[in-house]
């Protein structure tokens, strides 16, 4: 059976929508769990396909893993498994973030090269590079990054780019590493910070979170905590954008609005007032979008995974627009798509130039990634008739309880199954 939405355009999305815990948070706190031997528990953990996709890869490194809710609990043995075999990894791109807590606790570790979205290249290279310079022996072989240390040592690691998956794994094998680490052009997400923290419960000593420098003292040992989830800022900015394509009213709660705070800017020159609140934030479009320029670039900047989102607030808007994809190469695949609904849109190396139409018109279209579908939903709802997205598989590891919260605002959207 394959699934797939029918999204009937012309309604405006008013409402309260409430947001889970970061998708791109939550995968590396569960992967952490293997730095301590105990029960470690993940909270405001988000109903996505994603978590227990992770917890099967940690079972079959040896861990017991529960989910209840929106509560993960991972008993980690005092020898886990090193080697998370490609059944299990190769679903998705995350599960790499397992390499460097193996790295760090079983001194090696023998990873399937990930799957995930086909958004473009991701190589391992700083991943490796990084590993390399702590003392472990790195190397691609049979289709799995292979790595061994006989003792792991601090060192200065300068990144050649902020990558958010090298940030992470070089930091939790650095936490046991013998004498200090310190990541230079670190990445500066709220989630490196999240993840940092609860490092930090778990007797780490890191500090500099945030910043572009990430100092590490090693210790011997960390010990199991409790940690919640941050507010998961795409999926909060994705309800946002909606509120501005569809002229709506929107309040978005669970989620820090100051991690949002170039999005949100850009929503305001789009003409949108938008409210910061204490647990969120509210965007009211009341006429047409106005054309606004974005330019992917990590943290702080605007996220790549809103660059689809901001095509289609682009495809409605009044004027042209450019997109700029400096992240990754791929993402323009999304064009494709909105070019089936009627956008007004050309692609040239890492631009794309969009003239704002009124008003879409419907037909049947394919998600290439998790963020690619999410915005041929939102699409959808400016288009005439009714669209169908397919492939929306990919939506499902990182909105949860994507159609309840679209029909509660307003939207119409109908899940089919088809044989």
């Amino acid at each position: 059976m394959s699934e797939h939405f029918l999204v009937t355009g012309g309604n405006r999305l008013e409402g309260e929508v409430v947001v889970g815990g970061a998708k791109n948070s939550v995968l590396k706190l569960m992967a952490a769990a293997l730095l301590a031997e105990g029960t470690t528990v993940v909270t405001n953990c988000p109903d996505i396909l994603d978590v227990p996709l992770m917890a099967e890869v940690l079972r079959g490194l040896g861990c017991e893993v529960e989910l209840e809710g929106s509560e993960v609990r991972i008993t980690t043995p005092a020898e886990p498994k090193y080697r998370a075999d490609f059944d299990a990894v190769k679903q998705f791109r995350a599960s790499v973030c397992v390499l460097g807590p193996l790295v760090a606790r079983c001194r090696r570790a023998v990873v399937a090269l990930p799957g995930g979205d086909a958004i473009g290249s991701r190589p391992l290279d700083m991943h490796q590079s990084g590993l390399r310079l702590l003392g472990a022996r790195s190397e691609i072989e049979h289709g799995c990054v292979v790595a061994e240390a006989d003792d792991l040592h601090g060192a200065n690691i300068r990144l050649v780019f902020p990558s958010v998956g090298a940030t992470e794994n070089i930091l939790m094998a650095a936490v046991l590493a013998r004498g200090e680490t310190v990541i230079d052009n670190a990445a500066r997400e709220p989630e490196i910070v999240d993840l940092c923290n609860m490092l930090n419960q778990m007797g780490a000593k890191v500090s500099g979170g945030g910043s572009t420098t990430l100092t590490i003292q090693g210790v011997r040992k960390l010990e199991p905590t409790t940690h919640r989830v941050i507010g998961d800022r795409i999926v909060a900015a994705t309800w946002g954008v909606a509120a501005s394509m569809t002229r709506g009213d929107v309040r978005v709660r669970g989620v820090n609005h100051k991690h949002l705070g170039l999005v949100l800017d850009k929503l305001r020159l789009a003409g949108a007032e938008v409210t910061p609140e204490v647990d969120g934030f509210r965007v009211i479009q009341r006429e047409r979008p106005k054309a606004i320029n974005f330019a992917t670039l990590p943290y702080p900047g605007f996220p790549t995974d809103l660059q689809p989102m901001a095509i289609g607030l682009a495809a409605v808007a009044d004027g042209t627009s450019m997109i700029t994809e400096n992240v990754f190469e791929s993402r323009f695949r999304f064009v494709e798509e909105m070019i089936r609904l009627g956008a007004d849109a050309r692609t040239d190396g890492h631009h794309a130039v969009i003239r704002g139409v009124p008003v879409l018109s419907s037909a049947p279209v394919w998600s290439s990634d998790i963020r690619a579908g999410a915005g041929l939903v939102l699409a959808g709802l400016v288009a005439d008739g009714v669209t169908e997205v397919h492939d929306i598989f990919h939506i499902d590891r990182g909105y949860p309880r994507f159609v309840e919260n679209l029909r509660g605002l307003g939207g119409v959207i109908e899940r089919v199954s088809t044989e």
